[in-house]
């Protein structure tokens, strides 16, 4: 094979190889050899047929097979001759026409991961904020959890029906006089006001009495999850079979064994277990921030344009997504484009610091164990229905990329935490508004250690910086709207892995079904496949 470099310049290459005819007719000579023990054909005994008859019967595919042998050996000997790191798949084709018995030229064209400086990771300061929780949110806590777990009793005969109380019925639905599929159902349960059926039907059970007939005209809403109902008008026969008042749930050990607890004790220091756990997360995000901060100011390099593409696309993507449901979408895909150079920096950001993270982890001994790789391709296989979850095992397996993508997360909260331990760190107590207001602000919260302007972070009216984060979204309260996006680096191990397979689709959410049946606002959206 001969090989000749066409372009050096910047993170790219291209090469020409020269994949020799001899070199290509000695493997389909290995291949005929090795497949002429199982051709059977009539007039020869098994394993006898004559190697001129295999070559005469199968050897345009022996011979294409042989060909993409020899390409893919080309491409793998041509990186490690010359000790390359493609920052994405190489772009592989063949030069002109390839004629069967002859030389093929092959030209390859990638990008290379550039060199990383050593990373400077001493001397970084933090300041951790920390909020602690009190009794007056645990005992919140409580009374939101009692709310939800009402004690319905029946109502007096001649109640009528008012916002809070739950009432009971059969209801049959018709469009245009034609009954359709889901609207017909029993002993259906809604608490007025929650608003979870279609707008305007709960409206019309204020006033109903146990026993009650009505029929009531309601519209499908524009987005309604049912194509065929989406829009319409519809009425609804519907007989009351019961309405009920919601009495006071006492909290006490009883309320707490309706849990599934023991005590009240218990369920209190659970509550209270959750709050610290989720307030531990906003402080980690915001210390997590800073560090990225510190990390994106004292290294500059250049990154490979594709990584950069792929980012943005996946960033862009999301905000497309996210602008289809604004209430004007056009207005926020215009201010989207208005802002799309603030997000290409924002994708270059995110890729630097990725492939910082990995440079420090690797340099460093982080490591994700197999122990933990399994625990996480079985988290991802849970996802998938029963059927579906030995398809996703085996993609995982064959598949690197599907493998990195698992494992990026971890092995960059993993880098973190190394950092955390060699950062100084002081702890400072402070609110959960003054933590949320100092994750969402662009000029840090006053810390004394800010002392660089965040590289042009994030366009200051656009809410939807969220597009690709990770960690803060695990909050129950969304942390930051105007900074998330480039908190968090892109997963350059994943980049650097030829691009997957499409993965079997996840099971759609159960409660989907059962939706239809009943007149709901709106259909649920299935999960993701991604």
């Amino acid at each position: 094979m001969q090989t000749v470099e066409t372009l050096n310049e910047g993170l790219k290459r291209a090469y020409t190889l020269k994949i020799t005819a001899k070199d290509i007719d000695s493997k389909v000579d290995a291949e005929v050899k090795r497949v002429a023990p199982q051709v059977r054909m009539p007039g020869f005994r098994p394993g006898k047929v004559p190697t001129n008859l295999i070559r005469k019967m199968h050897g345009e595919a022996i011979a294409q097979d042989a060909l993409n042998s020899s390409i893919q050996e080309g491409v793998q000997k041509l990186i490690a001759d010359h000790k390359l790191r493609p920052a994405v798949s190489p772009s592989v084709s063949l030069e002109g026409e390839y004629a069967p018995g002859g030389d093929a030229e092959i030209k390859v064209e990638l990008e290379v991961l550039p060199d990383v400086p050593t990373p400077a990771i001493d001397g970084l300061k933090l300041e951790r904020l920390t909020v602690p929780v009190s009794e007056e949110e645990v005992n919140t806590q409580l009374k939101q959890l009692a709310g939800q777990q009402k004690a319905w009793a029946d109502a007096p005969a001649k109640h009528k029906a008012a916002e809070g109380d739950q009432v009971t019925m059969d209801f049959a639905g018709t469009v245009d006089g034609v009954a359709f599929d889901g609207g017909t159902g029993t002993d259906m349960s809604v608490e007025i006001g929650t608003g979870r059926l279609i707008p305007g039907f709960e409206d019309q059970l204020v006033g109903v009495k146990t026993g009650d007939e009505k029929t009531i005209d309601v519209a499908f809403p524009a987005d309604y999850g049912v194509p065929d109902l989406a829009g319409k008008p519809a009425q609804f026969a519907l007989k009351i079979t019961a309405v009920k008042t919601a009495g006071e749930t006492e909290i006490n050990d009883d309320f707490a064994k309706t849990l599934g607890l023991q005590s009240l004790e218990q369920l209190t220091g659970l509550l209270k277990g959750q709050l610290e756990q989720q307030l531990g997360g906003l402080t980690r995000t915001y210390m997590k921030r800073k560090l990225l901060d510190q990390l994106a100011a004292g290294h500059d390099f250049e990154v490979p344009p594709s990584m950069v593409d792929a980012e943005f696309d996946q960033i862009w993507h999301q905000l497309q997504h996210e602008a289809e449901h604004e209430a004007d979408p056009a207005a926020a895909k215009e201010e989207l484009e208005a802002e799309r150079a603030d997000y290409v920096k924002i994708a270059e950001r995110r890729v630097r610091l990725g492939l910082l993270l990995s440079e420090i982890g690797t340099a460093n001994g982080v490591e994700v164990t197999p122990n933990e790789m399994n625990q996480l391709i079985a988290q991802a296989a849970a996802q998938y229905s029963p059927n579906d979850r030995e398809r996703f095992y085996q993609y995982v397996r064959n598949e690197p990329m599907a493998a990195a993508q698992l494992r990026a997360p971890l092995f960059e909260d993993k880098v973190v935490d190394f950092l955390f331990d060699k950062a100084e760190i002081s702890d400072r107590e402070v609110t959960r508004e003054e933590l949320e207001a100092a994750i969402e602000s662009d000029d840090g919260f006053d810390t004394g250690t800010h002392t660089h302007d965040h590289d042009n972070h994030k366009p200051r009216k656009s809410k939807k910086a969220e597009a690709g984060e990770g960690e803060a979204k695990a909050e129950k309260k969304p942390a930051a709207k105007a900074k998330k996006a480039d908190a968090e680096p892109a997963e350059a191990e994943a980049a650097k892995k030829p691009a997957a397979k499409k993965a079997p689709a996840k099971k759609a959410d159960d409660a989907e079904g059962e939706a239809e049946a009943k007149p709901a606002k709106k259909a649920p959206a299935k999960k993701k496949a991604d």
